[in-house]
């Protein structure tokens, strides 16, 4: 993408069931980045994160990047793009090579993910990620950073993410039928833990619940590394529903009721607040006292995060999060949630917003946007590895030109 000649740019496009945003963000010498431009636009196309229908996503994204544009005053030419969806799996593995040179190089570092990749995956599926956990030299465990170490085996523990083939197809077809680039598709959950989780709660351990319209997203950190991520197909838009069909109204009026009056327990409710609920057809509006609601709303969230505490016990995680719950996402800002979690967790429950960014405060504030923020940081952190290496490469080159320059002087 382009801006008065500046080159410095990222694009984040975070492709959710109920809304698509694009953020322009600008990276800043001092290792942060700016918001300088936001686009978001209702998502027509998608159901449980996963694309339905074409047309409608590739206008919705159309719509939303425009906006972005118009905002940054910028031309974008690419994106780094969210993809979640119950398709996603995730599996640990394990890598062992020998240490050629006796001495670790990024080539050695390379050949045991490689080996670490080597496990058999359905053909419908394709890795999306492969993260790695820690490095054993000689049954040294623990190592972050192994090259430059010696030794003479080196073993790898990674977390492999894979996605349904279709699913990361057609996000990619709507992107490109807009007539933009693919940088690289990103593991929701994953990007959204670059802006909301400080490295101190991952060391600790950690669990990320990012609740959205059609899907929500758990990612479990300890000790510095992702260790499980999971997928629940129950998320916003089932409230949503259970509230338009309990009320009998409209299901457009059934979310601006989720927004404006809903909350997540009954005692939070006064017994004698009432509010407005449209009816179906010509039927005039009736009044609903808002504890109604709550009734409406409390077993569905207890539903979810019921399923999320089976799903982190499943993982074998559950007494490893000393860190406690960070839950994020549009669906997550409702009053009296986080209290609700905490009874169900029995532990502490943070509501997650972004960090280590400035630009526009109500975005960043907003746990809608920490999935297309934490795009933007993943974009960074991976621009910054892409530069160190071609410095790498070009310090060798170097080497080797000076040896050749050598070698033809003097014989």
């Amino acid at each position: 993408m382009l801006r008065r000649g500046e080159k410095n740019l990222l694009t984040g496009l975070d492709i959710g069931t109920s809304k698509i945003a694009a953020l322009v963000g600008q990276v800043k010498d001092d290792e942060g980045i700016e918001i300088i431009g936001i686009g978001t636009h209702p998502s027509w196309g998608l159901k449980k994160g996963v694309v339905v229908d074409i047309e409608s996503t590739v206008q919705s994204i159309q719509r939303a990047v425009e906006e972005a544009e118009l905002m940054a005053g910028c031309e974008i030419h690419s994106v780094h793009a969210g993809i979640a969806g119950s398709h996603i799996r995730s599996l640990n593995s394990h890598g062992i090579t020998a240490i050629k040179e006796r001495e670790v190089s990024q080539a050695d570092v390379d050949r045991v993910i490689d080996a670490a990749r080597a496990v058999a995956i359905p053909a419908d599926q394709k890795i999306l990620h492969i993260l790695p956990q820690e490095f054993i030299i000689d049954e040294q465990e623990g190592i972050r950073e192994p090259v430059g170490m010696c030794g003479v085996r080196l073993e790898a523990r990674v977390h492999m993410v894979t996605g349904a083939v279709s699913a990361a197809q057609n996000i990619v077809k709507c992107i490109r039928r807009c007539g933009l680039e693919v940088d690289d598709l990103v593991l929701e959950q994953l990007s959204t833990s670059y802006a909301v989780l400080g490295e101190d709660e991952k060391e600790l351990g950690v669990a990320l619940v990012d609740i959205g319209g059609g899907t929500t997203d758990l990612a479990v950190f300890t000790d510095g590394a992702i260790r499980h991520t999971a997928v629940i197909p129950i998320a916003g838009d089932q409230v949503t529903n259970d509230i338009a069909v309990a009320l009998r109204t409209p299901t457009q009026y059934a979310e601006q009721i989720k927004t404006q009056y809903a909350c997540a327990l009954i005692q939070l409710a006064g017994s004698n607040e009432t509010i407005e609920v449209p009816s179906i057809g010509e039927r005039p509006a009736r009044r609903l006292a808002r504890q109604t609601l709550a009734e409406v709303v409390e077993p569905r969230y207890e539903e979810l995060l019921g399923l999320l505490q089976a799903e982190l016990r499943r993982s074998g995680f559950e007494d490893l999060v000393a860190g406690g719950v960070v839950m994020t996402g549009g669906s997550a800002k409702m009053e009296g949630l986080t209290e609700l979690a905490e009874e169900v967790f029995h532990m502490p429950v943070r509501l997650g917003v972004s960090q280590h960014v400035t630009g526009f405060r109500d975005v960043i504030g907003d746990p809608v946007y920490a999935t297309g923020i934490g795009l933007l940081m993943y974009a960074r952190q991976h621009r910054l590895m892409q530069r160190s290496e071609l410095a790498e490469s070009a310090g060798l080159k170097a080497i080797w030109e000076r040896m050749k320059s050598w070698f033809q002087g003097n014989f």
